[in-house]
């Protein structure tokens, strides 16, 4: 793929940066597996002047510690990702065009129309894959966000 003009990367988190799957502890609290590999590869966009953040349709403690740990933007709560996503791009002043919006699943579909560059991991919903520009070799949590900071950096 041939390195696009990307000023904004938005990650949806289960399913991009997690396998999709949850654990739940006999207690109620919630963990997930994320790759270190995405990791870096966030280190990567932004130490090349991108912005990147993480746009969830739930609230969760989880979702809000891997994003400080990354260190960038997260916002959750959004029932309607097209709406939130809208208003990112509004409130960021980003051109539409320059937007990459990384999604799974069929709540992703609405914000995916938004951007120039919608992107999904291999293992996406069948109707998610029909919408996105690009499609990674890698499955959700296996290295996504690694994989595009190799295309785009």
């Amino acid at each position: 793929m041939p390195s696009p003009d990307i000023a904004l990367v938005i990650l949806d988190f289960d399913g991009v940066l997690t396998d999709n799957r949850v654990y739940v502890m006999e207690d109620g609290r919630e963990a997930v597996a994320c790759h270190r590999g995405d990791g870096w590869g966030i280190g990567l966009l932004r130490q090349a002047g991108i912005d990147v953040m993480i746009l969830s349709t739930e609230s969760n403690p989880v979702v809000s510690a891997r994003a400080e740990k990354l260190g960038i933007e997260c916002r959750q709560n959004c029932p309607d990702k097209a709406v939130a996503t809208a208003e990112l791009l509004e409130e960021k002043g980003v051109d539409p065009a320059r937007v990459m919006y990384i999604g799974n699943d069929t709540n992703d579909a609405g914000a995916m129309a938004l951007v120039g560059h919608p992107t999904s991991p291999a293992d996406a919903h069948p109707s998610i894959l029909k919408i996105a520009k690009t499609i990674t070799n890698a499955k959700g949590g296996h290295g996504v966000v690694r994989e595009i900071a190799d295309w785009i950096v």
